[in-house]
């Protein structure tokens, strides 16, 4: 077996040694899309499947047919040690892997982003955050153009309005459930009670996600991806003990001792008016009730993003969050249905609807 080497090192090296030497035209090459090498986690385990050298190459139109001939002629049977050619689970084969494509047609299939104009609102919404990161992720080995490098910096984040908008929905939605892990205790439903304290888990990590602009992975990687965030060796232990807490007041502790950081980090971000993180009794809103579960004033926070953004159409959205804080996102979801296409629809009537209330 071939001593392990990281795929994206793997690949890159494959370009250079190999593949660039192929090409005779003006391009791009890059390992970019699907793939735990394009985050930089694989490991020797990944081998196991759909791993090797490989990347794509981006081309003119007129350039495809002829690049691809030259590629597919002139590729070895191994590099380092690996197959060229293997399994492809895309379409049953085995064959090499090195995508000879245009961007457009790459963004168009893969991202369904088409053209080069900047994103609606609703698009922006209803793009999986794997997909993003997917096309911001990985290498760029080569771009003659630079089209390939603008087009990933378009996409590195969110514009301004559409960040406020998750964070004020992220805000609302951990303030939904943080009440409920005292009130489900006290109605006797222990488990109940710990299965809320670890989706607000869930919800933290995503916030320290959102609060340092980086888009976060599907569930395979999303704890290793949160272990390489600024926020991680502060809030992490934290979080740990609310994982680990042995009863709903230690609990509920652990978890307001969270959420006091994240509003600290809202706060460092100055894209707000400074909020005092404050722990007091839930006010339910309702004919003055007051319940006796300690909880943050994430309200505040919800208010002060929406009141920072400045596209009142989005300001007025309900905050329910985009594709990713939407729905459990999943493979299935974003990659073999319509739902991010219809949610698109979706999220743009609601911006209309929006509109049309001022």
């Amino acid at each position: 077996m071939s001593l392990f080497i990281p795929g994206l090192q793997l690949s890159q090296l494959f370009y250079e040694e190999v593949v660039s030497k192929l090409i005779q035209c003006p391009h791009a090459a890059a390992l970019i899309g699907e793939g735990s090498e394009v985050l930089g986690y694989d490991q020797p385990r990944s081998t196991d499947h759909s791993w090797g050298p490989r990347l794509q190459i981006f081309v003119s139109t007129t350039e495809v047919g002829k690049v691809s001939m030259r590629v597919d002629s002139g590729l070895p049977d191994d590099f380092m040690g690996y197959p060229v050619r293997f399994f492809s689970w895309q379409n049953g084969t085995v064959q090499h892997h090195v995508q000879v494509t245009t961007l457009e047609e790459w963004l168009a299939s893969q991202l369904r982003i088409h053209g080069p104009d900047p994103l609606t609102p609703q698009r922006w919404l209803s793009l999986p955050q794997q997909h993003l990161l997917q096309f911001t992720a990985g290498a760029v080995f080569h771009d003659d153009a630079g089209e390939l490098t603008r087009m990933r910096g378009q996409l590195a984040w969110y514009p301004q309005d559409i960040w406020l908008w998750m964070l004020a929905s992220q805000w609302h939605l951990i303030g939904n459930l943080q009440p409920l892990i005292g009130r489900t205790a006290e109605a006797g439903d222990l488990r109940g009670s710990v299965l809320i304290a670890c989706t607000l888990v869930r919800r933290i990590m995503e916030m320290c996600f959102l609060q340092e602009r980086t888009y976060w992975p599907y569930p395979k990687w999303f704890g290793t991806a949160f272990s390489h965030l600024a926020a991680a060796p502060a809030v992490g232990p934290v979080l740990d003990r609310i994982l680990a807490a042995a009863d709903t007041g230690s609990r509920e502790q652990a978890v307001n001792q969270a959420l006091i950081q994240l509003a600290e980090r809202h706060n460092a971000l100055g894209i707000t008016p400074e909020i005092p993180p404050q722990i007091a009794d839930f006010q339910v809103g309702i004919n003055g009730a007051v319940r006796p579960y300690p909880v943050l004033n994430t309200g505040s926070y919800v208010e002060a993003c929406r009141k920072a953004i400045a596209d009142s159409a989005i300001a007025r959205l309900v905050p329910t969050g985009a594709i990713d804080q939407l729905t459990h996102a999943d493979d299935a979801l974003i990659n073999f249905t319509s739902w991010p296409v219809r949610l698109n629809d979706g999220y743009a009537q609601e911006l209309k609807g929006s509109a049309g209330s001022e």
